[in-house]
């Protein structure tokens, strides 16, 4: 898909790797929709946008809401005309206390807003997308959601972990409504989030965290926005899992046995 007049929504789309994207598409020609519950950094993103030259606009949005959903892709179909690409970016992780000491209210934010909005946002985006004859969806995942989890914060794995077999399951898409949906998978990116992980570790374990920060490369959000548009421009795939991992190329993951199997 070329991105150049498309119209792209992205949630979480305040700060990090949300942000870095709505840049990027921006600045290959995409009208943008940026969509948090943060006012502030979406607004702040959108202003970027518009100081480079680009057209974008703020929503509103919480991604566990239902109406907000609903709400997000009828705003960017009325200021923009339709929608074409949806980034599925909000992401928290559980934070302190850790499970199992953490309260289930808490836990339970995590799996609406990393699963639940995913699903939510792609429910609603589709019909959209099918009046333009198809699109791109894009969800963030996590390498955390592959292989052997991710102990220090087992919700968030099991939630990204959802998400990329979540999007395997909906490479039938492409075939039936030329409609593509991969996801990104990185590994550790220089984000608020990753920083505000940092402010509530213990000093035993921020000396642990900046010990292994000097073994490896911090990834940038950039970054991922690049495997993003990568994603978004190509058109050979669907229901993949994109690793973008510290230090090492970007990779689209090869398919399991059973992926092969259901592809023929």
């Amino acid at each position: 898909m070329d991105i150049q007049g498309k119209v792209a929504l992205i949630t979480g789309g305040g700060s990090g790797i949300g942000r870095a994207t709505a840049l990027r598409l921006a600045s290959e020609g995409a009208a943008v929709v940026v969509a948090d519950v943060d006012e502030a950094g979406g607004r702040e993103t959108v202003s970027q946008i518009e100081a480079a030259g680009g057209r974008a606009a703020f929503v509103r949005a919480d991604v566990t809401r239902e109406a907000d959903a609903r709400a997000m892709v009828a705003f960017a179909e009325e200021t923009f005309g339709g929608l074409d690409i949806l980034h599925n970016n909000a992401g928290i992780t559980t934070g302190r206390p850790r499970w199992p000491d953490v309260e289930p209210e808490r836990w339970a934010r995590v799996l609406d807003i990393n699963l639940r909005g995913v699903i939510l946002g792609t429910q609603y985006a589709i019909a959209a997308l099918r009046k333009r004859g198809g699109g791109a969806i894009v969800n963030t995942a996590s390498m955390a959601g592959i292989g052997y989890g991710f102990p220090p914060d087992p919700v968030y794995a099991a939630t990204k972990g959802g998400v990329v077999l979540f999007t395997a399951s909906l490479a039938p898409l492409k075939d039936e409504a030329n409609i593509r949906v991969n996801c990104v998978c990185p590994g550790i990116v220089d984000t608020p989030m990753f920083r505000g992980g940092a402010a509530e570790a213990s000093e035993e374990e921020r000396r642990a965290r900046e010990e292994a920060m000097r073994q490896i490369a911090i990834l940038q959000p950039e970054e991922i926005a690049d495997a993003v548009a990568e994603l978004i421009r190509d058109d050979t795939l669907a229901g993949r899992a994109m690793w973008v991992r510290n230090g090492v190329p970007r990779e689209v993951a090869p398919l399991s046995g059973s992926q092969r199997a259901l592809r023929g």
